[in-house]
């Protein structure tokens, strides 16, 4: 039973971690799946998010303030799409990696202006907050709350690309672009959409994020959208329910890693672990198979 209360608190975390991380992993792979390419901005619209909390907690009530972060990150991320992509849809794929790179350290740099480089405390929100005990350990109930919410969330993404109009759209694009671009499917409208889908995630998992962290700061998506997007590669970028199982994995792993005294080592972990699934497994564990045409 000591060791039960003992490690509980990790696995709960890990499972809370990897939740968070899920919700921004969605973002990585749903923008590969239909433009093949990696949208390296996507961690800054997540650090955005919780600026943009922050800012309208200064001026609102939380209960607007939440609804208004997750609008305020989905039109943010609809931009990114509309200023860093859309002029170069037809571009080199050299290119449209270094506008994505660029869109990056201006989200980056934008956000350092604001707030002059200094750590912005994160509003407490109350419920979530609380503190709570499961089986003689003490947690938060965001904790217990994420992988229930992410798994929801989830839920809900299948269902809209499985069994709504747009799902279909998108489903065609990530098959062949140029077809289904030939059939009439507006591309412009479908790339939005992914965007769109993306940063509303990515809002909600800011939310679930920072709830258990002190602050934001200018760079701080950087770590999370960087394991977020070994998950995607690592459940197979493109696969959704791919990056959602990597993403609890590595969740999980890491804090366990912590638990067990070895908390340096922890952010290492994620890394060596994508080099271990690129050498045996480089589509991932769900990646597409690749087959040759003839």
């Amino acid at each position: 039973m000591d060791l039960l209360q003992t490690n509980l608190p990790y696995l709960l975390a890990g499972i809370s971690t990897g939740g968070q991380y899920a919700l921004i992993a969605i973002g990585y792979t749903m923008v590969y799946g239909i433009l093949r390419l990696i949208n390296f901005a996507h961690g800054d619209v997540f650090m955005a998010a919780g600026l943009i909390m922050i800012s309208a907690y200064s001026f609102v009530p939380l209960w607007i303030s939440i609804p208004l972060t997750i609008i305020l990150t989905v039109l943010l991320g609809f931009a990114v799409e509309r200023i860093a992509y859309k002029p170069l849809r037809t571009a080199p794929r050299m290119s449209i990696m270094i506008s994505a790179i660029g869109m990056s350290y201006l989200l980056q740099n934008l956000a350092l202006y604001f707030t002059g480089g200094l750590l912005k405390k994160y509003p407490t929100i109350p419920w979530i907050s609380d503190s709570i005990t499961i089986a003689g350990a003490v947690t938060k109930r965001v904790t217990v709350i994420t992988p229930f919410l992410t798994i929801l969330l989830v839920v809900a993404l299948v269902l809209l690309i499985n069994h709504t109009k747009i799902g279909m759209a998108m489903r065609a694009v990530s098959k062949d672009f140029e077809t289904a671009q030939l059939m009439g499917i507006k591309i412009d409208s479908v790339i939005s959409m992914t965007f769109i889908i993306g940063s509303f995630l990515a809002a909600v998992g800011s939310i679930l994020f920072f709830s258990n962290y002190p602050g934001v700061t200018p760079t701080v998506g950087g770590m999370p959208g960087l394991k977020a997007f070994v998950a995607a590669v690592f459940g197979g970028i493109g696969s959704i329910p791919g990056a959602v199982i990597g993403a609890f994995l590595i969740g999980i792993c890491e804090n366990i890693i912590k638990g067990v005294g070895l908390t340096t080592f922890s952010d290492a972990f994620t890394f060596v672990l994508l080099i271990c699934v690129l050498m045996f497994m480089p589509t991932g564990i769900f990646g597409e198979k690749v087959t040759d045409k003839v």
